[in-house]
């Protein structure tokens, strides 16, 4: 699942394609035209679009999003820079497969401005987590983290982009992991 340019889709596609890790993508979704869509169908692979303004409220978006993704009979979701908080529904729906990453050491600077959270706390070390995703945000079961350091001067630009750059690092080696020994769990 992607919402914008995909750049994590790309990493994995790309470990795909160099035989790095054993995955298919069985399709790829998102919550709105976007370049990620664009990346999966120059792969070849199947692309489904679910807006939520194309449904009367939050539930029903869900619900659509939910069916979309269940029809491809996934083993995993990887909500790939997916910027859409799902519901409980959905969650338990794919409980225990839904994979997700965060640009901080989780469990602190959960929510959607963690780079900027952890500048204004002066903190010299933050990361990115790969996690399970559970009904509450960013709360689930810690799957791999990798440290990325804070630089004298750093901008909040110039720090997410060393932490996105561990981010495709870090999702590709626990998909792999992941494959590899058969269960989310197991990749920690």
């Amino acid at each position: 699942m992607v919402s914008g340019s995909g750049t994590n889709l790309q990493a994995v596609l790309d470990a795909v394609r160099e035989g790095r890790i054993d995955v298919e993508i069985a399709a790829v979704g998102a919550d709105k035209p976007c370049t990620g869509l664009e990346r999966a169908r120059e792969a070849g692979v199947e692309t489904f679009l679910v807006r939520p303004g194309d449904h009367p409220d939050r539930t029903r978006w869900n619900r659509a999003l939910q069916e979309a993704v269940a029809a491809r009979e996934p083993d995993r979701i990887v909500f790939a820079g997916f910027m859409r908080i799902v519901d409980a529904e959905f969650v338990e729906a794919f409980a225990g497969r839904i994979v997700n990453t965060h640009p901080s050491l989780l469990p602190s600077f959960p929510g959607a401005h963690a780079v900027r959270d952890a500048l204004a706390h002066g903190v010299k070390v933050t990361g990115v987590t790969v996690h399970e995703v559970v009904a509450d945000v960013d709360a689930g079961p810690i799957l791999a983290q990798a440290a990325v350091p804070v630089e004298e001067g750093d901008t909040e630009a110039q720090l997410h982009e060393r932490i996105k750059a561990a981010e495709r690092e870090l999702l590709v080696r626990t998909l792999g992991a992941a494959a590899r020994q058969g269960a989310l769990h197991d990749a920690r």
